[in-house]
């Protein structure tokens, strides 16, 4: 396996998210989100500090483009911070907050960097949160609004454009109670999921409606297949079916203009259904450029006694499964990557792949100035050679971002978690060291096979 593989024209990048590295949560007028008030209400692991100071990408991101540039990677996808850019939420833009993203798309592409822009990474303005967030159908025009602002102050510079990361997980967010009271909001999370949806699919128009003619419009979505734990019985069969409704169905089949899937679950019936209104489900409807897959494990799927559902996810796999586990517990299996690739080949939300998330967390520690992290490099390899299988199967798949550049904020769970290419020294003022997986993919780019040794 060796670069060229690909095609010329694959797409090879990183990722990041904006509240997980920037820092400077209250600085040049920025308000703060809901994931600054979760930090500081220590639903973050490590306390407040965590959030607020990311790993100071604010003032360092001319050394961390520099370095992605080293790597020899060729796109940076990030996260705008929407209380950065407008900090009421709506109305006037902070002329502080779009020329901070000005300078990091200039030097992006003075380093031959493609910005990859996503307009929302969960950090939904605090003050919005306040007037009913995502439960408030308003949201789904304050969200167009930001986006047309987006549009016009970057649109010029910027071709890849992606609405939103992982409405799933951000909903589960909501659902139980990250930024309020703890425990289950169930109504308060279908009805955010409805006005998600529709604020992707309107923010999808807007943009397409204010850039270039080659502007290139996607979203992204966390994907993961659903195996179920009795395939031949017709009740666990039907909990595996609700499961996969509520974790992909609700929110990629109204995008691709073929409604809810409500006579999968009760629970959509019950909760969901009352959000739609008059002409939504044509509203929801919107094809894409691109769409996002986003994977990371295959979650197994076991029986529940919850009406509506009968089945949950669970990080856990049964025996017959692969024994590597990340540090967080996730089962390491490759193949998913290519299942979900393949099942979301020619689906009526846009005909074009790209895999905007993949990685894995382990344990890394700094010894003798180098990170030995060769369980990274084999996770890389595996799910790099599950794309190239895929793309010759003929899915149309064309770009590959590693999650994450760099070892960041993991939302909840603090700095514990270590995705990245790049070690970061969070008690030795955020110091910067590449890790073996990172040289692994400098040579891989450069065009050594398999990436050398």
């Amino acid at each position: 396996m060796q670069r060229d593989d690909f095609g010329k024209d694959f797409t090879w990048g990183v990722a990041s998210a904006a509240w997980q590295i920037e820092g400077a949560w209250n600085a040049h007028g920025k308000s703060p989100s809901v994931w600054d008030h979760a930090g500081h209400r220590r639903r973050v692991r490590g306390g407040a500090k965590v959030g607020d100071r990311g790993i100071d990408f604010f003032h360092r991101y001319p050394e961390d483009i520099g370095l992605i540039a080293e790597l020899g990677f060729a796109a940076s996808r990030f996260s705008l911070s929407w209380p950065r850019i407008i900090p009421e939420g709506t109305g006037a833009p902070n002329p502080s907050g779009l020329a901070f993203y000005d300078r990091v798309i200039d030097t992006c592409l003075e380093h031959g960097i493609e910005p990859w822009l996503t307009l929302y990474h969960w950090d939904l303005p605090l003050c919005l949160h306040e007037r009913g967030g995502w439960a408030n159908r308003d949201v789904i025009d304050w969200f167009a609004d930001y986006a047309a602002v987006c549009a016009e102050a970057f649109g010029d510079r910027v071709t890849h454009w992606m609405v939103c990361n992982e409405p799933n997980m951000h909903a589960l967010q909501i659902l139980v109670g990250i930024f309020d009271r703890f425990g289950l909001h169930l109504r308060r999370y279908f009805t955010s999921v409805h006005h998600l949806n529709m604020a992707i699919a309107e923010a999808g128009r807007t943009l397409s409606a204010l850039l270039p003619a080659d502007a290139k419009v996607g979203t992204t979505h966390q994907t993961a297949p659903m195996h179920p734990f009795h395939p031949t019985s017709p009740l666990r069969r039907a909990g595996h079916d609700a499961l996969d409704a509520l974790c992909n169905g609700m929110f990629l089949e109204p995008l691709g203009g073929r409604g809810y899937p409500f006579a999968a679950s009760s629970l959509l019936r019950r909760y969901l259904a009352p959000a739609v209104r008059g002409d939504d489900l044509d509203a929801l409807s919107h094809r894409f450029d691109f769409l996002g897959i986003q994977y990371y494990y295959p979650p197994h799927v076991v029986p529940a006694p919850v009406p509506g559902l009968w089945a949950v996810p669970s990080p856990v796999p049964p025996r017959s499964y692969p024994k590597v586990r990340t540090s967080l517990g996730w089962p390491v299996e490759p193949r998913g990557l290519s299942e979900v690739l393949r099942r979301y080949s020619g689906h009526p939300v846009a005909d074009r792949l790209v895999v905007t998330e993949n990685g894995a967390a382990f344990p890394d520690t700094v010894v003798d100035g180098r990170v030995h992290d060769d369980l990274r490099i084999w996770y890389y390899r595996s799910h790099l050679a599950e794309v190239l299988a895929a793309q010759r199967e003929g899915v149309p798949v064309d770009g590959y971002f590693c999650w994450s550049y760099a070892d960041n904020v993991e939302w909840a769970l603090g700095r514990t978690p270590r995705f990245g290419l790049v070690h970061i020294d969070y008690d030795d003022d955020f110091r910067r060291t590449p890790k073996d997986s990172a040289r692994w993919f400098a040579r891989f780019l450069a065009g050594e096979p398999d990436g050398g040794s």
